[in-house]
């Protein structure tokens, strides 16, 4: 399931139930227009050239990409060398700013692989309200992060910089839940599309081949070698 922009009111929040158990069966081939969107211009993409870029946005407090990211860490750790994922925190207000600063701080830091799913814990098993600079400062010591170190990185201009950008990569790919997930700058999915998130990675997948098929067949006027 995927928690929608118009959920994010305080009143939703506090009901927030669990994440839907996902629907298993054998993959059908993905229908554009219902199991993802094509966008109708292509964004940016970060990934180096000859790599096809899948992007999972998400939020720390958001239960159902809580939920997911067992899942997901299972599948990123099978993806084939020509697939370069990243993560991308969103903000549908400026309240959630400082979250989005807490993952490009870790990610700064080289932190992301030791405390980025311990953030998620925090925040659903502890239930710490990680909503402000301050709150997330003082975890990060508690956690034994330099604080100093830290809330300079907090505030620096490389992480205020990719917060923004982290922004307009939401509103490129228009999405309007999460978690959710991008492919190529030029495709989005996300739970609601694909009746589980589950079935989404089954289309990312989808997209990935079909994308790398294309790229594999010669262009026209192209000698095709032998061989």
């Amino acid at each position: 399931m995927t928690l929608k922009r118009r959920e994010f009111s305080q009143a939703a929040l506090a009901l927030v139930a669990g994440f839907s158990p996902f629907v298993h069966g054998q993959p059908t081939k993905p229908v554009a227009g219902t199991d993802y969107a094509v966008l109708d211009t292509p964004t940016n993409v970060e990934a180096p050239a000859g790599k096809i870029e899948v992007v999972e946005f998400f939020w720390y407090s958001c239960s159902h990409c809580n939920a997911f990211e067992p899942t997901l860490g299972e599948w990123v750790k099978k993806l084939p060398k020509d697939v370069a994922f990243r993560r991308v925190p969103i903000a549908f207000n400026a309240s959630f700013a400082p979250q989005q600063r807490l993952y490009y701080t870790l990610e700064a830091m080289g932190l992301i692989e030791k405390l980025h799913a311990k953030v998620f814990a925090a925040i659903h098993v502890d239930k710490l309200k990680l909503a402000t600079g301050e709150a997330i400062v003082e975890w990060a010591g508690k956690n034994g992060v330099d604080t100093a170190k830290f809330q300079a990185e907090y505030n620096s201009f490389g992480v205020v910089t990719k917060t923004q950008r982290a922004s307009q990569l939401q509103n490129a790919y228009k999405v309007e839940g999460v978690p959710a997930l991008g492919v190529a700058g030029r495709f989005y999915t996300d739970g609601s599309m694909a009746k589980s998130m589950e079935r989404a990675l089954q289309v990312v997948d989808s997209l990935v081949a079909d994308l790398r098929a294309a790229a594999a067949k010669p262009t026209p006027g192209q000698a095709v070698k032998k061989s």
